[in-house]
């Protein structure tokens, strides 16, 4: 009887784990096509369920494109912060950088067609000039979020200098993750709205010490500009439950580090709300 009855438990838990774990209905994303000089931009939209007005983040994919590869699909990393954005009742738009041009991953020098301060820049302003055309955004409330490669992109258009004229909207705050900040650390980098630089210090395809000298001598000259360094976390460190490992034809390591990770949900929340 007691054989049973440990038995019959162990089933009941085995099922409440399974329960707790399955995951739920992943959001509906919504394509878009948005008009830019030579071609069209094309992006996935997330929007929360009503008429808005919505706050709205562009989200800027990293150097490996927008899709896993499988199908089209969203990246799972991605596809977890949009549903974290909107929870929070925001919408959420990732411009189709490479997908758009036609053009694979772009994250080694040789493959490099499509550049952070030239056609992701664009690709941020056209998206913005398209959503301020929506009925449901909320102006004044459009908000930049990127990775890797689209973290520079971020890190370029919040600079004073490419302010576009006759812009009544700018944008209310920006987030870059791990970006590579060595060219923008030389040429002097300050930003026109609050920025927020999140790293690891075991990044070794970015510049954890490029981002923090940047920030630095950002100082008084600048919009808030704030970075935090992870320690022992590596690139790529918000991941969904990706083991550290070598990245193929590079010599540096990405993965997930589950402190960093949480820690950069939370301060990402934070930043985006203010």
């Amino acid at each position: 009887m007691r054989l049973l009855s440990a038995f019959v438990s162990v089933v009941m838990s085995i099922s409440t784990v399974a329960a707790f774990a399955a995951p739920g209905p992943s959001p509906q994303s919504e394509r878009v096509a948005i008009p830019r000089q030579g071609g069209v931009l094309h992006g996935l939209l997330y929007k929360p369920n009503g008429n808005g007005p919505f706050a709205t983040v562009i989200a800027l994919h990293g150097c490996s494109g927008l899709g896993s590869g499988h199908g089209g699909q969203i990246q799972p990393r991605y596809l977890d912060w949009a549903e974290r954005l909107l929870k929070a009742g925001n919408a959420v738009l990732f411009p189709d950088s490479y997908g758009s041009r036609g053009a694979g991953q772009q994250c080694q020098p040789k493959q490099r067609k499509i550049f952070a301060r030239r056609e992701r820049v664009a690709d941020i302003h056209d998206a913005q000039q398209w959503l301020m055309q929506q009925p449901w955004v909320l102006h004044g409330r459009t908000r930049l979020l990127g990775w890797d490669d689209g973290a520079s992109a971020v890190l370029w258009a919040v600079r004073p200098q490419i302010a576009w004229a006759g812009r009544h909207d700018d944008f209310r705050s920006a987030v870059a993750f791990y970006p590579d900040c060595r060219i923008s650390s030389r040429l002097g980098w300050s930003a026109r709205v609050p920025t927020l630089l999140l790293i690891g210090a075991d990044d070794d395809l970015s510049s954890p010490s490029a981002c923090r000298q940047m920030v630095d001598d950002a100082r008084g000259r600048s919009a808030l500009a704030r970075i935090v360094v992870y320690p022992n976390a590596h690139h790529g460190f918000d991941r969904v439950n990706a083991p550290v490992h070598v990245v193929a034809g590079e010599r540096g390591h990405i993965g997930t580090d589950l402190k960093a990770r949480a820690d950069s949900q939370s301060r990402v929340a934070g930043w985006l709300a203010r």
